[in-house]
């Protein structure tokens, strides 16, 4: 692991050092990582529009991208994987090309190296932000979902999966204290742990449950539930009224 040496202090990167080991050191460090990207294969379905696009944004190695493929079928639909870092995106593509040479029939996937706050969006039925606002600085997070709102069709949805902080001081600690533990069960030593922590302080920014919801609800969107969590990970939904 990375970690797992001591190292000099730097901000985290997704480069390639990363990229070799980020599937291993997100399961290891994600509570509910797996569960969260599957049951977003199982209910976007729900959601998908014909003649629409669906964008996978920060979408690193493609994970939620082949569950999305996988299980929507509906007519001139296609998914856009967007990642800043060149070394996701190659090693990606990768990821993409092996698993259409195993399975017919999956929706297409162009995967683009850009900035997502700066993209130029299509009209969609799905966006998903799997692990990827916490990184965008916080001035810059309602621009970026107002400008998801306003390319959602009628009906469409958001899928905004985050790590969590809380107003309360005793939740917040005895629930990043728990998740620790289960960093420490996952096989990281107490080294790891902390230059992790170190690295990732300046560039993931975590926000509150309602927090979210209060700037997904003024971006525009009419619902916004809490469907899943896992310690201090969550997912939501964000819904935009069909009306």
């Amino acid at each position: 692991m990375i970690f797992a040496e001591k190292r000099d202090p730097g901000k985290f990167s997704f480069n390639e050092e990363v990229v070799k080991v980020f599937p291993d050191m997100i399961r290891r460090s994600a509570p509910g990582y797996t569960s969260i990207v599957e049951n977003i294969g199982h209910l976007a379905p729900l959601f998908a529009q014909e003649n629409s696009k669906i964008y996978d944004l920060g979408s690193s190695l493609g994970a939620v991208s082949m569950v999305l493929r996988s299980s929507i079928q509906v007519p001139n639909v296609s998914i856009v994987a967007i990642d800043q870092s060149e070394a996701m995106v190659a090693k990606s593509r990768e990821y993409l090309k092996a698993q259409e040479m195993m399975i017919e029939s999956l929706l297409p996937i162009e995967v683009v190296q850009a900035d997502i706050t700066e993209f130029p969006y299509e009209m969609a039925s799905i966006f998903t932000l799997n692990f990827t606002l916490q990184f965008i600085p916080r001035e810059s997070r309602l621009d970026l979902l107002q400008k998801l709102y306003n390319h959602l069709l009628p009906g469409g949805v958001l899928f905004l999966s985050e790590k969590l902080r809380f107003a309360d001081d005793e939740q917040h600690e005895f629930l990043n204290h728990l998740h620790m533990q289960f960093k420490r069960a996952q096989g990281y030593s107490e080294l790891e742990i902390a230059q992790k922590r170190e690295s990732l302080e300046d560039v993931m920014k975590i926000d509150t449950f309602e927090e979210h919801r209060a700037r997904l609800l003024e971006a525009g969107f009419d619902q916004v539930y809490l469907w899943f969590q896992s310690l201090n990970f969550a997912s939501m939904i964000a819904i935009k009224s069909a009306k």
